[in-house]
């Protein structure tokens, strides 16, 4: 059989019929990853190292299974790559940072461990911002957004938008401390998931602040990313704030929106939202009417004061992670990094506990609203598709940087899963994103919502025009 000329863009459920009927090698899929990721991220910028012979070596083992009959998982054979800062045995981990470029960890991650046994083959390691705080460090170049190298590609899990939506991989994981996994899905047009907390593993990924750190996927569709959270979540001894293992079985979950009660807060939804976001927003509350779906009206709980304690409370847990580097090696930081370090040294501890306090008073209100419901729908940024000239505006404007987290550092700090989604794009052709809040371990009920989605529409499948 003849590889087909989408190759790189299909989606991972595609893939995997294809690798275990052996109509196509894991062999052959690799060497097709490697060549287009030679090809092309010299300008896109996505890769912070490629692998080529250890994907190779993992693409023959995956493939001498299958002639052996056996295939661990429905992910077997299909090539991925992760964050920078997740560790992965003899490969460099630098977690964006020059500080340790040259750190090569002796064990993997949890969830680099749980997909190579799954049969995954690993093509590298994706180029992320410095310590996953706002921006890269000055000696490292950012990622290049596929659609627009003008605009933004995500914050700190650039690479993985970039790498996932250019088919340079064909998912990635990455991390979500303050809208990490949604910000590159809304830029890239992408499916992704920042999970309940303590859903997944974190045993192995470079700490950023613990209490608001997650792992999840980066994806091109629901249903992608439920294959993926069903082989990395669940609980993992070695990390002691993990959940207990669930089962998500990808036929088991509807995908249509019969009987899910929807929350609809509209004043939340337009408050300095760009119109274009709105009436994307607007398209998908018409597909849930339609599919059977009940749209409710809710009053969201006030998200102001979390998003905007949201750099302080990041800041605390970010300085106590870096405590064994900084500010002994300050030198060796970023200006942006070191900003937020200094600011979380420098507050004090009932500042930080009125912080805690109100983070608990919107965790409980947030449990509250969700009790009666499903899923609530929400922007992922105010901002549809902004350009690296305006982002710099927003940095010189403390309430605009609020805004900008409003819809997903939230979530960080209650914990609540939230699934980001593409809804189609601008006029200028820029991807635009959405997301579905769902209760604590409502992961099946956010895949499902997605999949009801992408079943009704083909924004997912919707490619960066510059690329074949």
């Amino acid at each position: 059989m003849s590889l087909p000329s989408d190759l790189h863009y299909l989606e991972m459920h595609e893939l995997s019929r294809l690798i275990r009927s052996r109509k196509i090698s894991p062999v052959e899929v690799a060497e097709a990853q490697l060549t287009r990721i030679e090809a092309l991220d010299g300008t896109l910028r996505s890769y912070a190292r490629v692998t080529p012979e250890l994907a190779l070596a993992q693409a023959r083992e995956a493939e001498q299974a299958l002639a052996r009959g056996i295939c661990h998982s429905p992910l077997h054979g299909i090539p991925v790559a992760f964050k920078d800062l997740f560790d992965t045995a003899g490969v460099v981990t630098a977690a964006g940072m020059p500080l340790y470029a040259n750190r090569v960890p002796q064990q993997d991650a949890t969830v680099v461990a749980r997909l190579r046994e799954a049969g995954t083959v690993m093509l590298g390691k994706l180029q992320m911002t410095e310590g996953a705080f706002a921006i890269n460090h000055p000696s490292i170049a950012p990622p290049v957004n596929p659609w627009g190298a003008d605009h933004w590609t995500g914050a700190s899990s650039s690479g993985c938008g970039v790498a996932t939506a250019a088919g340079l991989c064909y998912a990635s994981l990455g991390s979500d401390t303050g809208g990490s996994i949604r910000f590159p899905c809304a830029a890239n047009g992408l499916t992704g998931l920042k999970p309940t907390w303590g859903r997944v593993s974190r045993f192995g990924a470079f700490e950023m602040a613990a209490s608001l750190d997650h792992v999840g996927p980066i994806t091109r569709s629901a249903r992608d990313t439920l294959f993926l959270l069903s082989t990395i979540a669940g609980h993992d001894p070695l990390d002691p704030t993990s959940q207990p293992s669930v089962c998500l079985e990808v036929p088991g979950i509807d995908d249509s929106f019969r009987g899910l009660r929807v929350g609809i807060d509209e004043g939340w939804l337009s408050d300095g939202v760009d119109p274009v976001i709105q009436r994307a927003l607007q398209q998908i509350m018409r597909m849930i009417h339609e599919g059977g779906g009940q749209l409710r009206s809710v009053r969201m709980p006030d998200t102001r004061a979390v998003s905007g304690n949201w750099e302080a409370h990041c800041g605390v847990q970010t300085a106590v992670a870096h405590a064994g580097t900084y500010p002994q090696r300050a030198a060796e930081y970023g200006p942006a990094l070191s900003r937020l370090i200094d600011g979380g040294r420098a507050l004090g501890g009932t500042d930080y506990q009125r912080i805690l306090l109100a983070a608990q008073r919107f965790t409980g209100e947030v449990d509250a609203l969700l009790h009666e419901l499903d899923v609530v729908l929400a922007p992922v940024q105010p901002y549809a598709a902004p350009t690296h000239e305006q982002l710099a505006n927003l940095a010189l404007d403390p309430e605009a940087n609020r805004r900008l987290i409003q819809f997903t550092a939230p979530f960080n700090v209650s914990g609540h899963p939230c699934l980001s989604l593409p809804l189609g794009l601008t006029e200028a052709g820029l991807p635009i994103g959405g997301q579905f809040i769902a209760r604590k371990g409502g992961e099946a009920v956010l895949c499902r919502a997605g999949m009801a989605v992408q079943k009704l529409s083909d924004w997912h499948r919707l490619r960066p025009p510059a690329l074949a």
